[in-house]
């Protein structure tokens, strides 16, 4: 505490009614955030619903947020490592009714569905192609619609027709029941529950309007992230690094121009009597509008000329440090590592990047998690209509759906770093019981039986057609038992700590022995 002249002087006369006053002036200070002096003069902030500060912006922010996708590099690394991360290469249903048949059998429909003829209703996009729209759409619009439709053809009368933001109706203020509101073209009850969704699509020659159209929410999923309870609709992911990107950009042009000029080398002629005055040798009609600096150039000049070299010096700023500023804070903003937006890997070691990897995935579960609930509602729409077209039997469906819906996603597996670090890593957990192989399996993207079935296959084709017994080979050792692996372990399953050395100069460098 800092106690100034006026508590001073009544700290001489009364020394606890000096630091009484002192306390309490100190106690109303509050926050530093929430100071009003000189430094935060110019910080203005006000408090209101998150629809009612989303409302005025919404609009701006996306059509900049297209643009930058048009046109911006780092905006479109961001986006790519989302896309490439949450979607990859696609999601492969493995169905859990209980009945291995089944399984099978709706697996192989939900494949044959997924084919763009099948799944969308413009037949234009398979489904994981329609996926990795949605991601790029969320992060540069904050979301996009899938609207259910149920029309001929195809494999099964259900498809999808994408739907942006752009096309929900604001102007509509129509509610059709008594006490719901209609905001931004979604129509809510009092509680805040989309119960319909109002559309007018945009037209295909640019010009027309053609009348909203009403939607029940049940055949709409709306993919985008609430943030605050107040929130109704969607803002794009990209909202708090759009500015550096813009800076960057603006940065990027004005460094590149003022490098084409410090770059740029010319002539000029020096004439000793202006243009127009007679020259001494007589020819006055010689001039050097349509003359070339050229290598090995060999011209006349005017007598009296003199030439000039015009060459602008000076020394280019470190811009590459500035704009890695910028990438690094673009990814931080996103929750990803700079590495994983700029693709720039020279400065990473091992385990940084594993660091960064572990990282980076708790971003993109997030987004996994939110796109595997609207998946999760596809396929259960999916297998109502392929019981309900009869492609699927299941008598007694309608009394135990959700016995029928259990399911789960799986990811194609990401490629290794170190494989022989990953497959000891493996093997530790096999061994220590920490991981099962069929949860080995699932992270490869296999199913388990799949794998095992496989295993099984070769080593009875190799024995019974070739004479082989390949048991040792896949196994480490005669009759099935896992033996050692390289970089992974001894007989007993102990890991030696050598082969997990990761400093520059280690034993092994990260090798098995």
């Amino acid at each position: 505490m800092h106690m100034n002249i006026i508590d001073r002087v009544i700290g001489w006369v009364s020394p606890q009614r000096g630091y009484t006053r002192l306390a309490w002036r100190d106690a109303l200070r509050h926050y530093d955030a929430g100071d009003d002096s000189r430094l935060n003069a110019n910080w203005r902030a006000i408090n209101t619903s998150a629809e009612h500060t989303d409302r005025y912006s919404r609009d701006t922010v996306r059509a900049r947020a297209r643009d930058l996708e048009r046109n911006s590099d780092m905006l479109n690394g961001a986006m790519g490592a989302f896309v490439r991360n949450v979607v990859g290469g696609g999601f492969t249903l493995q169905a859990e009714t209980g009945d291995t048949d089944l399984n099978q059998q709706i697996e192989k429909l939900w494949a044959q569905w997924c084919k763009k003829r099948n799944c969308d209703v413009t037949g234009t996009q398979s489904f994981s192609q329609m996926l990795r729209m949605a991601v790029r759409r969320k992060k540069v619009d904050g979301g996009m619609l899938f609207v259910k439709r149920y029309t001929g053809g195809g494999l099964l009368p259900f498809k999808l027709q994408a739907m942006e933001v752009d096309e929900l109706d604001g102007s509509t203020i129509v509610a059709h029941e008594k006490g719901n509101r209609v905001c931004g073209g979604i129509e809510y009850t009092p509680y805040n529950k989309p119960v319909g969704y109002w559309f007018r699509q945009y037209s295909i020659d640019g010009i027309t309007a053609p009348e909203p159209v009403y939607i029940d929410a049940k055949d709409v999923i709306f993919y985008f992230s609430k943030r605050r309870p107040s929130q109704l609709r969607e803002m794009s992911d990209m909202t708090q690094t759009l500015t550096r990107i813009r800076d960057a950009n603006e940065f990027m042009v004005a460094e590149d121009t003022k490098q084409r000029v410090q770059a740029s080398v010319a002539l000029a002629v020096k004439k000793v009597n202006p243009t127009g005055i007679g020259r001494t040798n007589g020819n006055s009609d010689k001039t050097y509008s349509r003359q070339m600096f050229t290598p090995g150039m060999v011209t006349e000049l005017n007598a009296g000329d003199e030439i000039q070299l015009i060459n602008p010096q000076g020394q280019a700023t470190d811009a590459a440090t500035y704009v890695k500023l910028l990438q690094r804070l673009v990814a931080s903003g996103q929750g990803l590592s700079y590495e994983a937006v700029a693709r720039d890997m020279s400065g990473s070691t091992y385990s940084s990047t594993r660091q960064n990897l572990i990282e980076d995935g708790m971003t993109y579960a997030d987004e996994v998690e939110l796109l595997a609930e609207v998946i999760d509602e596809i396929y259960e729409s999916f297998l109502i209509s392929a019981v309900l077209a009869d492609k699927v039997h299941i008598p007694d469906f309608w009394n135990q759906k959700d016995v029928y819906f259990a399911h789960k996603w799986v990811k194609p597996p990401k490629p290794w770093i170190d494989p022989a670090k990953e497959a000891a890593a493996v093997l530790t957990a096999l061994k220590s019981g920490q991981k099962t192989f069929k949860q080995i399996a699932a992270e490869n993207g296999a199913d388990w039986r799949d794998q095992v079935d496989d295993i099984a296959e070769v080593l009875e084709y190799a024995k019974e057609v070739h004479g082989l017994d390949l048991s040792s080979m896949i196994f480490g050792q005669q009759g099935g038992e896992p033996g050692p692996v390289a970089g992974g372990g001894d007989e007993d399953g102990k890991v030696d700590d050598e082969a997990w050395d990761d400093s520059p100069n280690g034993k092994n460098s990260g090798k098995g022995k």
